[in-house]
């Protein structure tokens, strides 16, 4: 970041540069401290030779509405301009990608293709429900438990 010299920033004070240079300088007040603190001593410094304001309030008066008239004539200057679109091809519409969905589902509907879907579904899942259901080892674990208990309970009963 280039940070500019006490002299430059008390030309910018008075007004001793190009437009471009200016444009430069108050951009880079936004992002620099530094240069900001530079700025404002060269203001204090020049601040005598700077005009005096005897009314304050008038001025303030004065500027916004010079701020007024500059909107109006903004608002006036811009109501004329109209935009002009460009009209999209009827295939590159929502609407037509809608209505070609909705006949595209009509003609597979009549066609029974999703008749014979839902059939080749069901015919895929018939052989999982066919197989061998095998227990699971909690339920093996809990029967052999109970067989040795069973197992147990016989022993004592023999023993009596």
């Amino acid at each position: 970041m280039k940070h500019f010299s006490y002299d430059e920033w008390l030309n910018y004070v008075k007004d001793e540069i190009n437009e471009k240079t200016r444009e430069e300088f108050e951009s880079h007040l936004y992002t620099c401290d530094q240069c900001l603190e530079l700025y404002l001593e060269a203001v204090a410094v020049h601040e005598s030779s700077l005009p005096i304001l005897s009314n304050e309030s008038s001025f303030t008066d004065l500027v916004m509405a010079d701020i007024s008239k500059q909107k109006a004539a903004g608002k006036k200057t811009s109501a004329p301009k109209q935009t002009v679109k460009a009209k999209k091809p009827f295939y590159q519409q929502a609407a037509f990608h809608y209505l070609l969905a909705a006949a595209a589902t009509l003609l597979l509907t009549f066609s029974g293709v999703f008749q014979s879907l839902a059939t080749y579904a069901s015919a895929v899942e018939a052989p999982q429900n066919m197989k061998e259901k095998k227990p699971s080892v909690t339920e093996g674990v809990i029967d052999k438990t109970f067989a040795w208990m069973d197992s147990l309970e016989k022993k004592e009963a023999n023993k009596k």
